[in-house]
């Protein structure tokens, strides 16, 4: 996954303000993007909303009928698959959460992971790494969330690595699913690694009511997967991202069943969070950067094909060539 977009400075978070006693909401709806042959919706970065925490990118990819299946019906648009051929990144984490289908993950470092529905694929950048993403062959349909999590100023040249988490915390209560994902919630907490204070919930209900308990020190967004949440009243849509801003400490959300688009299938919405940024972050491409500098040199470092990102073993064909940077000088 990757971004094409004039890099700008992040801005600090922000509140959303209370007028009348009540927390607004921000609300974003996603753009669409192809990645790959794959089609996706992307929730952030936006001009609205750059960061929520350290979680700086926000893909929904599908649901796609990626081949002829029984359930394709006439009229449908099927993909041929997704294959995203090797590209760099920095100063970051790329974070997989799996809905359906089958990935297949290899990089530089010789990680070689196929990633299924229920797991999540964490793959930290650090000083720097390349890696593919190709879906299997027997995957007929295609479903995910895909992330990035920027490193802190003091780790943004950590030593790279690749960590696959085939088991997460899961519980059930009133009439809802939960899968911790990342960070702490509820009692729980995930075996996922991180850098700084975050949170990451996937949260599936039919007709269902809840209340989830916040941290007023964490900022909060939910993005809607499949189906609608009521939110504080406010309806959200599929692929709708809804900023909650800070200082809150429960959300009232009802997950609303779409029963004439999906056949009575549950609603889906992943709840990110965490502590604001304490620097500002840039971002070109597939690198994240704490300085205009950093971004020029990786990606001299990528187009030279220099060590630092080395090479994705097995892999049959070209690299993915960078966008020329549009504010580089000479």
């Amino acid at each position: 996954m990757s971004i094409h977009e004039t890099p700008t400075r992040v801005s600090a978070s922000r509140d959303c303000p209370i007028i009348e006693g009540r927390h607004q909401i921000q609300r974003i709806s996603s753009r669409e993007a192809d990645v790959g042959g794959l089609p996706i919706h992307r929730a952030m970065p936006t001009r609205e909303r750059r960061t929520i925490g350290a979680w700086c990118f926000l893909d929904h990819a599908g649901p796609s009928i990626l081949r002829e299946t029984c359930d394709a019906k006439p009229g449908m648009d099927v993909k041929p698959g997704m294959k995203v051929g090797p590209h760099p990144h920095t100063c970051l984490q790329t974070f997989t959460w799996m809905l359906e289908g089958e990935v297949h993950h290899r990089d530089s470092l010789g990680s070689d992971q196929v990633i299924r529905p229920g797991q999540v694929n964490l793959m930290t950048a650090g000083y720097g790494i390349s890696h593919t993403e190709v879906s299997l062959d027997n995957s007929p349909r295609l479903h995910a969330a895909q992330l990035w999590i920027a490193l802190p100023h003091e780790q943004r040249h950590t030593q790279p690595r690749f960590d696959h988490y085939p088991a997460l915390p899961r519980w059930h209560r009133d009439g809802t699913d939960f899968t911790l994902l990342i960070g702490e919630f509820e009692g729980h907490e995930a075996p996922t690694l991180s850098f700084s204070p975050l949170v990451g919930v996937d949260i599936v209900g039919s007709n269902s009511g809840i209340v989830l308990p916040l941290r007023d020190d964490f900022e909060y967004g939910i993005l809607v997967l499949e189906g609608s949440a009521n939110l504080d009243g406010e309806l959200l849509a599929t692929d709708e991202l809804a900023y909650l801003g800070m200082g809150r400490q429960q959300l009232e959300l009802h997950l609303n069943t779409d029963d004439q688009a999906s056949g009575s299938k549950p609603a889906r919405v992943l709840l990110i969070g965490g502590e604001p940024l304490e620097s500002n972050i840039l971002m070109w491409w597939n690198f994240v950067g704490h300085s205009r500098e950093e971004i020029i040199t990786a990606q001299h470092d990528w187009e030279t094909a220099s060590d630092r990102f080395g090479s994705v073993p097995g892999w049959q064909g070209e690299r993915l060539e960078a966008p020329p940077i549009p504010w580089k000088q000479g």
